[in-house]
């Protein structure tokens, strides 16, 4: 809702939040004018009423001590029949026990009839406050004599006078809203494009087709210290800056652009040496066992695997630079592979290599295989280098509701502290080592994870690496 409301011209958005502002305090206060009119018109229902059950209750108790039902209903239909607008047009008299005594509807309810729902919609006269949104509302009051309860009147009132009134209120507080918001909305207007004239300004002077910015003629300033002529002076200022900045980034256009050239031939070369320890492991294995098929199918498939895997390292490494990447899904077979890889290298060192990937795959087929690998590989040949000879690391895989975390151990020192803005953090890092962590990070911020730092039970560093499935950025 921000970012469309911020792409509408000020010239717009000026009126249109004056509009909106009238409207949300002619809404206020047109619910405080209905509100005081309800309170008016209940105050005036309340009055009248309380007169009806008055003048009923004066007249009702003689004939109730007689008991005489005639009488009754004749001064109830009496009541009902006389006068319009706000007046009573139905009467009925319960007895304490829930039964009809009397009324002006004997059709639908016969003496002797169950009263008791009657009694239950009807509203106490004493009530608080009267709901007027229908065109009649019943009422009731105990008639009480001689020390003793003679049951309750129930008494409807035809209110579609007052709920007309408040109709006919609620138009012309519409009706005057709308206007004066229309009138503010148009003064609004006119004040933000007579204010917006200096921006239009130099909008127009740094969007000449065809050219760069142009600074404001100094005719064109105006004398005096005015917000406009601070403006447009800082506006040529800032034009004067970033000449001069750009006359600085060509000479040196030339010497980034060979810096970032070895800094993707460093990666390359980096991630491409990794795994050949492996695969060349496998070629040597082959050469000892020609003469047996299983070990030649398996390190061949260990081999079209590694060089696919460096195909897409070198992919994945160019997709880095350019911020787009694609992969086949994640699989079991992958850190079957990292395990290949890495396992000559534990071995030299003389290290213990921990390995539980037991997690549930299903987590895996979300996440495209070549990142995670490149992940994996970087922070595994890190491990094994802190890690010393006769130290210990590994990888533990771990599933998630939904996603999946690596978490990578060590038993080396742990991460210095000039090299964990590299993995820990998006600010700009110095040339240096360190290269493979800060691809670690670019890939696991682009899959959408995170990474953490940690040390388990048994005094072991951990760095891990959280990744949500489907979450890639694009």
């Amino acid at each position: 809702m921000g970012s469309r409301l911020s792409s509408i011209p000020l010239t717009l958005r000026l009126p249109l939040m004056v509009a909106v502002l009238m409207s949300l305090v002619g809404l206020a206060a047109s619910a405080v004018v209905l509100r005081a009119l309800s309170t008016t018109q209940a105050s005036q229902l309340r009055t009248m009423a309380e007169l009806e059950f008055d003048s009923i209750r004066t007249s009702a108790m003689s004939m109730l001590i007689r008991d005489d039902t005639w009488e009754l209903f004749d001064l109830l239909d009496r009541i009902t029949q006389r006068g319009t607008g706000l007046r009573p047009i139905q009467a009925h008299l319960v007895d304490p026990y829930g039964r009809v005594i009397v009324s002006t509807e004997p059709a639908q309810f016969r003496i002797g009839s169950d009263g008791r729902q009657l009694i239950s919609e009807a509203i106490p006269l004493d009530a608080p406050d009267y709901p007027l949104n229908e065109d009649s509302i019943l009422l009731k009051r105990v008639v009480e004599g001689e020390g003793r309860s003679f049951g309750q009147v129930v008494v409807g009132f035809d209110v579609g006078a007052l709920v007309a009134e408040r109709k006919r209120t609620l138009t012309w507080l519409v009706m005057g809203n709308i206007a004066a918001t229309l009138v503010l909305a148009l003064a609004g207007y006119a004040i933000a494009v007579r204010a917006m004239r200096p921006i239009s300004r130099l909008i127009h002077q740094m969007g000449i087709p065809g050219g760069a910015p142009q600074p404001i003629p100094a005719p064109e300033i105006p004398v005096g210290d005015t917000e406009t002529a601070r403006l447009y002076r800082s506006y040529n200022r800032m034009l004067r800056a970033v000449e001069d900045r750009n006359a600085a980034e060509r000479r040196l256009a030339d010497r980034e652009r060979f810096v970032s050239l070895g800094r993707l031939a460093g990666t390359m070369a980096h991630e491409v040496n990794n795994p050949l320890g492996g695969l060349l492991n496998a070629v040597d294995t082959l050469r000892s066992f020609p003469d047996r098929p299983e070990v030649v199918a398996r390190n061949a498939d260990l081999l079209d695997r590694g060089l696919k895997h460096l195909r897409d390292v070198v992919r994945v490494t160019l997709d880095t630079h350019r911020q787009a990447r694609g992969d086949v899904p994640l699989q079991t077979v992958d850190f079957e592979d990292l395990h290949a890889l890495i396992r000559p290298e534990a071995d030299r060192l003389g290290q213990t290599l921990i390995w539980d990937v037991t997690a549930a795959p299903a987590t895996f087929v979300a996440l495209p295989a070549g990142p995670v690998r490149q992940v994996a590989l970087n922070l595994l040949l890190n491990a094994s280098a802190v890690s010393g000879k006769g130290g210990e690391f590994g990888l533990i895989l771990q599933s998630l509701d939904p996603g999946l975390a690596i978490v990578i151990k060590d038993s080396g020192t742990g991460l210095p502290s000039e090299l964990r803005p590299r993995l820990l953090s998006d600010d700009p890092i110095e040339p240096g080592g360190g290269l493979g962590l800060r691809l670690v990070r670019d890939l696991v911020v682009g899959l959408g994870g995170t990474v953490s730092l940690g040390q388990s039970s048994s005094g072991l560093q951990e760095v891990i690496v959280v990744l949500a499935c489907g979450k890639e950025k694009t």
